[in-house]
């Protein structure tokens, strides 16, 4: 065991946040920490690290063992360069490496004196040793791989740390953390501020990381590729599950499940009993007044079952467009923008159909929201041009919430958008969005990140727009919050075109992917990865920064870490395609009963708008015909 909770609560004012928490978590373990926003995951994390004092309870962290601990947002206003800040992580290395210059020069300067010469080659020896044991001459490899990992170039190298961005200070954090290498590495939200490519760098790293992982994050395809383990906030207790978020989720809808039916059969028991009681009173006999008096004596000893509850945070999002658009969305016709000299994007060129669900992604500072911005008209292109197509009604979801007015109140926020709707109606509103009571009456400048978010999504809601223009939709979000925008995304009959870094939304919501780098962008068909596949993204390829970290054995071992995690992807792969086939195929059955109906095939329009359906799902089987094809294939080679 490395490090316990035991009955740990905490309140603030009058809020209970954590209640008698208790958990053990043992050495190697990778586990994560999940529950909706406010549940009280960080104000553990702070009490874990001392930060924080609990009201009861206590913290256990095993003797001569070292933690490290990233914060959501760490910033730090240090002075010195960036690769220096990273490089000093590490002081009892430091300190040995500069024992052993100052020992090299003495060394050079004492070349006559056979005594002491053997003196100061017997500690330079000893020393050198000790820092050979501390892979010291690994270091600054091990430094470089870390940063160039987390999408740090070495222009980077001489930066000052005070004047980087909140992103770049978080993600320098991380990697100082990480170089640290403590026997437990406790992490809040570390992927927070980092691209698609830097994720799964970090998933490599974490899977073959050989101390304890603590991980606070909101993204699933992350914690599904990493940890063991799953502990829950729930209503301020911890609920300890064996496996990784996927399995958690299992577990917890049969514990549910399991909880509910106890609970529905005790009631009925109940119910049964009490009225054999009310019968056998009705007889006003003695006899039967004594057996009721009996029953209802073991009544009152069976201890009742509470009603399972399911925490949500049961915000409602319905997005309807008011009207469709032309076929044709938007066309970009040779958009180019340079910042400072730097080319950002150079003659980009896309079309956007009516219905098709797009994710832009790439690099960090790839141009990806400055497209949008353009598009949107918060920003000039520097020359080129944006058509869109008929009757398009653009809703824009800005990451950075720019279009909110700070100055504003929630209501007056909705109000001055749409005028026509009542206080009444815009608290109702409001209200499905988890704005209550007082709430409504913030200024929007003292939201939080989420709750900003949140009346963002509101007006986008009111919008009715065809087109919706979404930029990180799911930063801040919580786990329950961000399956209800993925579930509302997926229904929407609109057009979609979006940001994010969330590859398991992007496989959900995606149809097309189109991949922004070198200034220009391609397009792939299909979710997240099928673009990984049509990118001919190798898992040998993305372990190549990892491998710049770490000895020749540790490389050997990665590379069959590697054969088994590209093995399981392609097996979650096909999985998909062939539940994906399934699906296909029933609408395409669906639409061919429907086509036979007298009612439809009289009505023209309702007949050629289900063949064209039918045409758009056929074409889309037969891609996933040769996806599974092609992956059945590849898991056989793998096999030989």
């Amino acid at each position: 065991m490395i490090l316990s909770c035991k009955n740990i609560s905490k309140a603030f004012i009058v809020d209970t946040l954590l209640k008698d928490v208790n958990f053990i978590i043992n050495e190697g373990e990778k586990v994560a920490l999940i529950g909706i926003n406010g549940a009280g995951k960080t104000t553990l994390f702070r009490i874990i690290t001392g930060e924080l004092l609990a009201d009861s309870g206590s913290v256990f962290k095993a003797s001569g063992k070292t933690f490290g601990y990233l914060k959501q947002n760490a910033l730090s206003d240090s002075t010195q360069t960036l690769y220096r800040y990273v490089y000093n992580a590490n002081e009892q290395l430091v300190h040995i490496k500069n024992e052993l210059t100052d020992l090299e020069e003495k060394i050079h300067l004492h070349e006559g004196d056979l005594d002491i010469l053997d003196r100061l080659n017997e500690d330079y020896a000893k020393l050198r040793h000790l820092f050979e044991s501390i892979d010291g001459y690994q270091y600054e490899s091990f430094i470089k791989g870390v940063l160039k990992g987390l999408g740090f170039s070495q222009d980077d190298y001489n930066l000052e740390v005070a004047k980087l961005s909140g992103g770049q200070k978080t993600r320098l954090a991380l990697a100082r953390e990480l170089i640290l290498n403590p026997d437990c590495l406790m992490l809040d939200e570390p992927t927070n501020h980092l691209d698609m490519d830097a994720i799964r760098w970090l998933e490599g790293f974490l899977q073959s990381y050989k101390g304890t992982l603590f991980i606070i994050s909101h993204d699933r395809f992350f914690l599904d590729q990493i940890v063991n383990k799953t502990i829950e906030i729930e209503m301020g207790e911890a609920i300890v599950y064996q496996g990784n978020f996927s399995d958690f989720m299992t577990k917890k809808a049969h514990i549910k499940e399991v909880q509910i039916k106890h609970y529905d059969q005790q009631q009925k028991t109940i119910k049964q009993q009490e009225d054999v009681i009310k019968q056998l009173r009705s007889f006003n006999r003695e006899k039967s007044i004594k057996r009721a008096e009996s029953r209802e004596k073991l009544l009152e000893k069976v201890e009742r079952l509470d009603r399972p509850v399911e925490v949500q945070a049961d915000m409602h999002l319905q997005l309807k467009p008011r009207y469709e658009s032309g076929h044709d969305v938007m066309k970009v016709i040779d958009l180019c923008k340079s910042f400072d000299h730097l080319e950002l994007l150079d003659h980009i060129q896309f079309e956007i159909k009516k219905g098709e669900h797009i994710a832009l992604i790439g690099d960090n500072g790839s141009g990806k929201s400055t497209l949008f911005k353009i598009i949107n008209k918060v920003m000039q292109a520097d020359s080129g041009q944006i058509q869109l197509g008929a009757k398009v009604k653009i809703g824009y979801y800005d990451q950075e919430h720019q279009l909110l007015n700070t100055d504003n109140t929630l209501i007056e926020e909705i109000s001055d958008a749409y005028p026509t709707l009542t206080q009444g109606e815009i608290r109702n509103i409001l209200a499905s969005y988890l704005f209550k009571s007082d709430d409504v009456f913030k200024q929007v400048s003292k939201l939080s990140g989420g709750e900003k978010g949140r009346l963002t999504l509101v007006k986008l809601m009111l919008s009715e727009a065809n087109f919706l223009i979404l930029d990180e939709p799911t930063n801040h979000l919580d786990l329950i919050s961000k399956s209800i925008l993925e579930n509302a995304l997926i229904g929407y009959q609109g057009t979609l075109l979006f940001i994010s870094h969330d590859r398991y939304f992007v496989n959900r919501v995606a149809h097309k992917v189109m991949h922004l780098s070198d200034k220009n962008i391609k397009t792939y068909l299909g979710n997240y990865d099928e673009f990984l596949r049509q990118h001919d993204v190798k898992a040998s390829e993305e372990t190549t920064a990892l491998s710049e970290t770490t000895t020749e054995n540790k490389s050997n071992w990665l590379d069959d870490k590697a054969k088994k995690t590209e093995r399981r992807r392609l097996e979650n792969l096909l999985e998909k395609a062939e539940l994906d086939i399934h699906s296909h195929e029933e609408q395409i059955e669906n639409i061919h009963q429907q086509l036979c109906l007298e009612a439809v095939y009289t009505d023209h329009e309702a007949a050629t708008r289900l063949t064209e359906e039918k045409s758009v799902l056929e074409g889309s089987l037969e891609k996933l015909y040769e996806e599974w094809t092609h992956l059945h294939d590849a898991l056989e080679e793998m096999d030989a």
